[in-house]
Order: structure tokens, then sequence, then C-alpha cells
């Protein structure tokens, strides 16, 4: 679990300027890509992201401005690195309901993290592929779109359940040289039925006909 130390908790209506600043695709994947692989430059950044280094610099800028990256340790005096100040964002969901502007920032977060959970499945195909993972990582690895029917309590319940035991195994975890990295996201969207008769017709498949309800057999 992480620390208090590492979470950093907003309020939309204290820390509105500092949610708006969120507000950008690009801060988002800085912020993320410094998180999950360290101090960088806005050089390094920059390649990484396709972007130009003065786009990359102008917002991690912004980011410091509002306390969520601060200048690292330099290797040398030539260009500045540049660190993630906290592991996590975090904030009320029912909070952020309160305006469209933080809304909007829920739902570009949201997507942000389906985004990233792309971009490190075809991360992790090809570290398996070409022996960068040993195949012990095989049979763990995997994802899971279950459909179970919840109360709001339960689902509240599931989620304090999950974080704890993620926090024990963490600290299990820490001094084995086994261990790596893993990128673990999890969701809880619960969604009102619909009335079949009242939903368009469709020749083909349906959003939610594709679901596969899949997890891992072992």
């Amino acid at each position: 679990m992480v620390s208090e130390e590492q979470r950093r908790v907003l309020d939309p209506e204290r820390d509105a300027a500092a949610l708006k600043a969120l507000t950008h695709p690009l801060r988002i994947r800085l912020l993320g890509l410094l998180r999950q692989d360290g101090p960088a430059t806005a050089s390094e950044l920059g390649v990484r992201t396709g972007e130009s280094s003065a786009s990359t610099s102008y917002h991690l800028r912004v980011l410091a401005k509002y306390a969520f990256v601060a200048e690292a340790e330099h290797r040398d005096g030539r260009e500045r690195r540049w660190q993630a100040v906290h592991s996590v964002t975090a904030w009320s969901n029912k909070s952020m309901e309160s305006s469209p502007g933080s809304r909007a920032l829920l739902s570009l977060s949201r997507r942000a993290q389906i985004e990233h959970l792309e971009a490190s499945l075809v991360r992790h195909e090809a570290d398996i592929a070409d022996g960068r993972l040993p195949q012990e990582w095989v049979e763990p690895s995997g994802i899971s779109d279950l459909m179970p029917r919840l109360t709001p309590e339960s689902l509240t319940e599931l989620r304090d359940v999950f974080a704890r035991k993620l926090g024990e195994l963490t600290a299990r975890d820490a001094g084995d040289p086994r261990a790596a990295q893993v990128v673990l996201l999890t969701a809880g969207l619960p969604l009102a039925p619909r009335d079949p008769a009242a939903e368009p017709h469709h020749s083909g498949p349906t959003a939610t006909a594709t679901a596969t309800a899949a997890e891992n057999a072992s």
C-alpha cells in the first residue's frame, strides 16, 4: 500500500488550479513516465513521447509549479532532471462530481489509465518475446474482465481488501531480487440495466456484447 507521504489527495475546490494543470494529456503522460521509470530530463521525455524538448520542458515547469514534479539530482550541470514528487494522485470521486471541470479531469485520467494499460500490454508482450522477462512471469500475468453483481458496499469492501493485500505483498517482496515492476490496474464500473427494446438496432455485436469475462485459469 502506498504510504501517506507518497499519496497526494486533491480537493476540487481547494486545489482547483492544480487539478486544472492535470487536464492536459501530455502532462498526465509525463507525470506517469516519471513515476514509472524514474527521473529524466525534458529531452529524454521528449524522445519517449515524440514531443520537442521545448514542449516537455514547458509542461514539466507547469507540473513543478503545482508540486507534482520537482528537480532531481543532476548527473551534470547541462540539463535539469525531473522526478515525481508523489507516487499517487488521489481524490474523492464524489467531490469530483461537483463541477464540470473536475468531472472532465476524472474522465480524462481514467482514459489515460486505459491508454497506459494498452501501452503496458505491448511492452509486456515484447519483454516476454525478447527474453527480457523470464518465463516464470508468463503464467501469473494476464487481464481479467469479470462482471460480478455487487452492492455499493460490497464494491467498496472489495477495493479496501484489495488495497490492504497489495500493501502486504509489496512489503513482503520489497527485498526480493526477483521482484519486478507490475502494472496493475483495477476498475469497478457499475452499469445501469438496459432495455433491449429501447436500444438502436445493430447488425453486428454491440460494445457490451464483446466483453469476454475472462480471467487466468491458474
